[in-house]
């Protein structure tokens, strides 16, 4: 996966050992997101030798099963899909795998077919998406094999909200959360509570057939239920849980009235929880971590190490205000550079995760976003420290960005500009700010998802 500007960002380096830095940087991004291409991964992670497939361990004898499906849905699946039918061949009867829109024409497969939905607010496209798997699901009998796909992205791209709850206000929901600070975790507790798709109800659709779900997670942990709000995985959250969520951001009198009702008819026992661990459901369910944010860090740990520096691998659990995160990573380039605490330069630091944004201003940007704005104010006037934080999928937020680079000249120049970095970090418009500046990263939709990657390099 290549950045499309990367001879822009390199020009906009104030000396040749600035640019050196964002020559090491952007490269390793490049690296990082060839590493975590979903084909590679699911080779490395899916061998069929003779009638035996092995998935990470678990062993399956094709014998067993008379036909293979295959569906599912996230940023990620598309590519997931071409390698699984790549692996797998006219062993597969039929598929149908949910992708974001504008790329069902990138993969290549033959027995699997794709439908575009929207992300990361759903359309009626969504819906029809979820209703064509649970069609296709319902179809399946007990000696059947249901291998289903799942990336980060999937809570969107396959939506189907529960009885007496519309889309426009599952959607009303969902950008109310997005934009209050709430982490993937809380947002998903709520859409699973208003779904009948996520949450496990898939898994009880397929039932009673054998499931293997192939995970690639985004979620900061990876905890199986909140990958795409969890279809394949008994739910332990609770609508009381949801409405704990909500409540806590200040938003239960902001939700719309259907959405209400559901919560508060679930939390008092009027309507059946989702399902459980308990359900026979699970009994023939096998779900699988294929990859996550630590393999992205690893890789660019690699990367780095390569190239002869000293390596910090900070954390894959990376969350918090992603302005005050920013900040703390400008801040360890200062301290590294004064003293050589923790490390002594030249060394990367590589962090992963997924911070949140809590939206108070009319402006536009994303979490890598607002963590390099808030880390080039801290960095203003250092040498020779960069620091490039980036979306694996390639989107940052609701813009065309994978996020954006900074260096010690950064504020410098867009005082040149007559920028103000404080006022568009207040009004959450760090992609204003960066478009000026010419240091946006571009990849366009990378086809994968494993959260966000942010690489400081001080040299």
């Amino acid at each position: 996966m290549k950045i499309k500007n990367k001879e822009e960002l390199l020009d906009n380096a104030h000396s040749a050992v600035d640019r050196k830095a964002r020559e090491i940087v952007l490269r390793v991004i490049e690296r990082t997101l060839q590493a975590v291409d979903p084909r590679k991964v699911i080779e490395s992670k899916v061998t069929l030798t003779g009638n035996l497939l092995n998935v990470n361990g678990k062993t399956f004898d094709m014998t067993a099963f008379r036909r293979v499906f295959v569906v599912g849905g996230g940023k990620a699946s598309g590519f997931m899909a071409e390698a699984l039918e790549r692996i797998l061949g006219d062993r597969v009867s039929e598929g149908l795998i949910v992708v974001p829109r504008g790329t069902a024409d990138r993969f290549r497969v033959e027995r699997v077919r794709f439908h575009e939905a929207s992300h990361p607010i759903p359309d009626e496209s969504s819906i029809i998406g979820a209703l064509k798997i649970l069609d296709l699901v319902s179809r399946v009998e007990e000696h059947d094999l249901v291998i289903c796909l799942i990336s980060g992205g999937g809570s969107s791209l396959m939506t189907l909200p529960c009885e007496g709850v519309s889309l426009s206000d599952k959607r009303k929901v969902t950008d109310k959360l997005l934009r209050s600070g709430a982490t993937i975790n809380e947002i998903n507790i709520v859409r699973k509570h208003i779904s009948g798709f996520k949450g496990g109800h898939l898994a009880k659709r397929v039932y009673p057939a054998t499931l293997l779900g192939l995970l690639l997670s985004d979620v900061i942990g990876d905890p199986l239920e909140v990958i795409a709000s969890g279809p394949t995985v008994p739910d332990s959250t609770t609508f009381g849980g949801a409405v704990s969520v909500l409540r806590r951001y200040g938003l239960w009198e902001e939700i719309p009235d259907s959405v209400g009702k559901v919560l508060s008819e679930g939390e008092s026992g009027l309507i059946q929880e989702t399902p459980k661990d308990d359900d026979p459901a699970f009994r023939r369910v096998h779900n699988v971590i294929i990859g996550n944010n630590r393999l992205a860090c690893l890789a660019a740990l690699g990367e780095l190490k390569g190239m002869g520096l000293g390596t910090m691998f900070l954390t894959s659990f990376l969350e918090g205000e992603a302005r005050d995160v920013g900040s703390t990573m400008g801040a360890l380039a200062k301290e590294m550079l004064a003293s050589g605490n923790p490390l002594q330069p030249p060394v990367g630091v590589v962090a992963g995760g997924e911070t949140t944004v809590t939206v108070k201003g009319i402006g536009i940007g994303g979490r890598n976003q607002e963590i390099a704005l808030g880390a080039a104010l801290k960095m203003d006037g250092l040498e020779r420290a960069v620091l490039a934080s980036v979306s694996t999928d390639g989107v940052d937020g609701p813009t065309d960005a994978a996020g954006a680079i900074v260096d010690g000249r950064t504020i410098t120049r867009s005082q040149g500009m007559n920028l103000d970095a404080k006022k568009y970090l207040r009004d959450n418009d760090s992609y204003s700010f960066f478009s000026e500046l010419g240091d946006l990263i571009h990849t366009g939709p990378t086809g994968t998802n494993v959260n966000d990657i942010t690489i400081l390099l001080v040299l």
